[in-house]
């Protein structure tokens, strides 16, 4: 793995390096490790990547932020309601090659235990289905992630192209609870309507970012430029066997 992971800069194994990166993403939500990946690999990546993009999958869909259905008791310009835009285009992890080295590092017992000591997570497991597991996101320009909560308690990322410009990962820290039942309509329009401060993750190629999203209000802002934007999501559950659901497939993949 030393091929692939800058270990001089992120010793995956050390005990105490591995505290200060839990502290940082409990005290943040955010936790970016830069220049994770070797250079070498990153273009590895970068250039699979860009012969395997004509087999990416394209979307655009409005949405709420609490990624729900309508809920017809609130009118359409409610927080609840409110739609914003997202659009990408992706490729599903049947399409990445067993020696890519995404495959590799998604697959490694080191990069893993690391992650469920950070995470405070006991084990992570790939996606029971054929598509989840390791996407790869493509954001051309005008091409944008609207804000939004996610359904899971966390999300790895690894940016492998950074356009020229746009393209900014925002977010507001622990905008509600959701363990709570808590949906904080007030503070979702306030940040909808632009009245509440965010923060930016300066992110660049080859960064790896753990984020907490389910309670953490988040968008990636419009890419702006002839250089797509390119993101590798790698996705773990925390229990074996579970799949993503057929009509979320259908949606995300446009297939089974």
């Amino acid at each position: 793995m030393s091929a692939l992971i800058r270990f001089d800069l992120h010793p995956l194994a050390d005990a105490d390096w591995r505290r200060t990166c839990r502290e940082q993403l409990n005290q943040h939500g955010a936790l970016v490790l830069r220049q994770f990946l070797q250079p070498a690999a990153l273009q590895t990546i970068i250039a699979e990547g860009d012969a395997q993009r004509h087999l990416a999958y394209h979307t655009a869909s409005k949405h709420n932020v609490y990624l729900l259905k309508k809920d017809e008791s609130f009118s359409d310009e409610h927080p609840r309601n409110r739609d914003v835009i997202s659009t990408k285009g992706c490729i599903t992890d049947d399409v990445i090659g067993s020696d890519s080295p995404l495959r590799q590092l998604y697959n490694d017992a080191l990069f893993k235990s690391f992650l469920c000591d950070v995470l405070g997570e006991e084990a992570l497991y790939p996606y029971a289905d054929p598509l989840s597991s390791i996407n790869l996101h493509y954001a051309p320009d005008g091409q944008e992630l609207g804000w939004h909560f996610d359904n899971s308690s966390f999300a790895i990322t690894l940016l492998l192209q950074k356009p020229r410009a746009g393209a900014v990962f925002q977010y507001v820290k622990d905008l509600r609870n959701a363990d709570a039942g808590e949906m904080n309509f007030d503070g979702v329009a306030a940040v909808l309507d632009q009245r509440h401060p965010v923060e930016a993750l300066a992110i660049d190629a080859g960064d790896l970012v753990l984020f907490r999203g389910r309670n953490s209000l988040h968008r990636v802002t419009p890419t702006e430029g002839d250089i797509t934007r390119m993101l590798a999501v790698l996705a773990y559950n925390t229990a074996p066997g579970i799949a993503l659901s057929e009509t979320a497939r259908m949606t995300f993949y446009g297939r089974l």
